[in-house]
């Protein structure tokens, strides 16, 4: 199989680095920063944490044209960059090839559907904690599954291979035949902590050790659950805020990848979670006081540094 991983961020380095030392696939890598592409080129991609410490080299490379035809492209890139980047894949997407989008928040599948085509769209989530700690170094804070389905509930045979090749290259990976309801499953998670966590500048595990900010965690998930429950959507754990509050526990010293976004004064995906939850409640006509606060606080705080467009 080939493997091309559109964006060298934390988990987009993480996976090219594990398909690269299992040598389960041929591994590209599409940067949009040229001069990045060669230094990554030149040193390897770095990986410490949970997972061991390693160093690999990968095909990486800033011209769509230097790929050709791939069998499955993965977006490791942020949300509101997704239209961008799916725009460069033509060069590589071959008549077969699979696009798998692992990203944060809602509306991916769709916008990458209607570039590309809904048959050739992977949507799903994956439990794995990554930081970038510099040009091609990677932090693995921790592992977990990764869940992946198409829209139509199919299982294809495609779809088993992505599987396979993932498990071998030691992702642990399992399908869904209702992916809608495992990406609001993680969707309501991120509610509850990310934004919260970057504007109290706490790592996960205070939030639920301070009545403050566990109220407010409880409020915005409860709301979020109130508009997937009209929605229809059936989420994959029965107690919302105790699986949020387990999250909490389990990555206590984690700083969320909002919280990151905002000390290095980058662009937060904001719009596409806490944002996301208050669109579709208002088009529901349910209140959503928390969430509305929490996105609106957090795009005040990005307005005060200006942030930068990145990959």
């Amino acid at each position: 199989m080939k493997i091309v991983i559109v964006g060298p961020g934390a988990m987009g380095c993480l996976f090219a680095a594990f398909f690269a030392k299992k040598k389960q696939a041929e591994v590209w890598v599409l940067d949009k920063d040229a001069r990045r592409a060669k230094r990554l080129r030149d040193s390897g991609i770095t990986i410490e944490g949970t997972s061991g410490s390693f160093k690999v080299k990968v095909d990486i490379t800033a011209r769509p044209q230097d790929i050709k035809a791939c069998d499955l492209v993965i977006l490791c890139v942020k949300s509101y960059d997704t239209e961008t980047a799916v725009k460069t894949i033509g060069p590589f997407l071959g008549q077969d090839s699979n696009v798998l989008t692992l990203q944060n928040g809602l509306g991916n599948i769709e916008m990458i559907s209607e570039i590309v085509g809904r048959d050739r769209v992977v949507g799903g989530i994956t439990s794995h904690g990554a930081t970038l700690i510099s040009e091609g170094h990677t932090y693995h804070a921790g592992t977990g599954d990764t869940i992946i389905g198409r829209i139509d509930g199919t299982f294809t045979v495609a779809m088993r291979h992505i599987r396979e090749v993932m498990n071998r290259a030691g992702i642990s990976t399992r399908l869904t035949k209702d992916v809608n309801g495992v990406i609001w499953s993680k969707l309501i998670i991120n509610a509850g902590i990310n934004a919260l966590t970057a504007i109290t500048r706490l790592p996960n595990g205070r939030l639920i050790e301070l009545p403050e900010t566990r109220e407010i965690v409880s409020m915005a998930v409860t709301e979020a659950v109130r508009v997937a429950k009209k929605k229809r959507i059936k989420l994959i754990y029965d107690d919302p805020i105790q699986k949020v509050e387990s999250v909490c526990r389990a990555t206590e010293q984690n700083l969320s990848s909002m919280l990151q976004d905002l000390m290095k004064k980058k662009r937060t995906e904001i719009d596409f979670i806490n944002g996301a939850i208050v669109r579709q409640a208002k088009s529901l006509n349910i209140p959503s006081p928390a969430n509305t606060i929490l996105a609106d606080l957090v795009k005040t705080m990005e307005q005060g540094y200006a942030p930068e467009k990145t990959a």
